[in-house]
């Protein structure tokens, strides 16, 4: 077993978990319930981590949590047939409900 991803935000931590798990990478959670803790121990232990069960999955892992970020970062926003600007998380037009071409 081995850390792969620790943050201060549980929904991030569970995300992370998610996209591993869809990936066929086996992994679990630690620390869910220490931010109870902090101010006894030290901030960044109590962070929950995620640890994945088989180190060989170790580079896959990160870089698939490499490029969430980096998707994160980018501005996806598109321009539909109809000239609407639809924000990049949107796959489908507001405007005249067409799908986004990819």
């Amino acid at each position: 077993m081995k850390k792969i991803y620790s943050d201060d935000n549980l929904i991030m931590v569970g995300h992370v978990r998610n996209l591993l798990e869809l990936n066929n990478i086996s992994c679990h959670l630690r620390n869910t319930n220490l931010m109870s803790g902090i101010g006894e121990l030290p901030i960044n232990e109590c962070w929950p981590e995620v640890w994945i069960d088989n180190e060989m999955d170790f580079n896959l892992a990160e870089s698939l949590i490499k490029k969430m970020y980096i998707n994160k970062n980018q501005n996806n926003d598109w321009k539909c047939q109809c000239g609407e600007t639809i924000e990049g998380q949107f796959d489908t037009c507001w405007s005249c409900g067409v799908d986004r071409i990819t």
